[in-house]
């Protein structure tokens, strides 16, 4: 299992940080694009950053897949992410959990954030604090979604995050 970070406020320092990377990167009104990403930039965080490219379908669906997964998601999936699409890594109620919050970045082209508890893949005493940024390459279009999780243990989930 990735190595948990020791507490929610870690957790959300770490969110902080990736925030202020991202918002430095913003072309005014524009949304940063893949292109502007540099991981020297965030490199402590790296081994839990995921880049998810959203693919659009013929009817106007959404499907998401992951370009890349950290070296310690590896651990939290308990298998390699890399180039799977969100039905192929998660269950089908996690599946439609992730569409939702990956559609509402999309759609509203801003961050969220949440808590998502890994009991879909028999380990509820863990929750992902999670943090979802978008791309744009053409400053408006989001056409990926840079990712930052951070793993804790229930107990030590205390505070009221839910998905914002």
């Amino acid at each position: 299992m990735a190595a948990q970070i020791g507490a929610p406020a870690a957790a959300a320092r770490a969110h902080e940080e990736m925030i202020r990377y991202w918002a430095q990167l913003r072309r005014g009104a524009g949304l940063p694009g893949r292109g502007d990403i540099h991981p020297s930039g965030f490199k402590r965080l790296l081994p839990t950053v995921s880049l998810l490219d959203v693919v659009r379908g013929d009817g106007g669906g959404l499907d998401y897949r992951i370009r890349l997964a950290g070296t310690d998601l590896y651990g939290v999936y308990g298998r390699e992410i890399t180039g799977r699409t969100i039905s192929e890594v998660y269950a089908s109620s996690a599946a439609e959990y992730w569409r939702g919050e990956l559609g509402r970045v999309v759609a509203e082209r801003r961050p969220a954030v949440g808590v998502h508890n890994l009991a879909w893949k028999g380990a509820s005493h863990l929750s992902i604090l999670w943090l979802r940024l978008p791309l744009a390459s053409n400053g408006s279009d989001v056409d990926m979604i840079l990712g930052y999780d951070a793993v804790v243990g229930m107990s030590q989930l205390y505070s009221g995050i839910r998905a914002a």
